[in-house]
């Protein structure tokens, strides 16, 4: 039960970040059909999607998928239903940013960390501080 609790309390943090309802996709696959690296994600945006409706955030939240959207907005504007994959994979890895690094300080990054963390992880969180 406490599984399913933190796993709906996620599901709607990532509603709340991302602006997205998780549960207007109705499985159709135009997002992962449009996506330019869908074949390189795991798991693509529909799959993805379908975990968060699933319950199953942290399978997602553990993924590489999410690092690999490259935040082209092409899922969301070939939704029927208007569902934006890449803000909500932009959500998640808020989500996991928030709980390893709190700020990123671009002037002590060392080139080992540039080659481990993900450009996405970097891109998120230089825009997350420059605001």
């Amino acid at each position: 039960m406490a599984i399913a609790v933190a796993a709906e309390k996620l599901t709607r943090q990532i509603e709340e970040l991302s602006g997205q309802v998780i549960a207007d996709c109705y499985q159709c696959g135009c997002c992962t059909a449009g996506c330019p690296i869908g074949g390189e994600m795991d798991p693509v945006p529909s799959q993805a999607m379908r975990l968060l409706q699933l319950g199953r955030v942290q399978e997602l939240l553990d993924s590489d998928g999410i690092w690999l959207c490259a935040s082209c907005m092409v899922c969301g504007t070939r939704c029927p239903r208007g569902v934006d994959y890449a803000r909500i994979a932009e959500a998640c890895r808020a989500l996991v940013l928030r709980t390893r690094v709190s700020k990123v300080d671009p002037d002590t990054v060392t080139e080992e960390e540039c080659e481990e963390i993900p450009q996405q992880a970097f891109m998120a969180s230089f825009r997350k501080f420059s605001v």
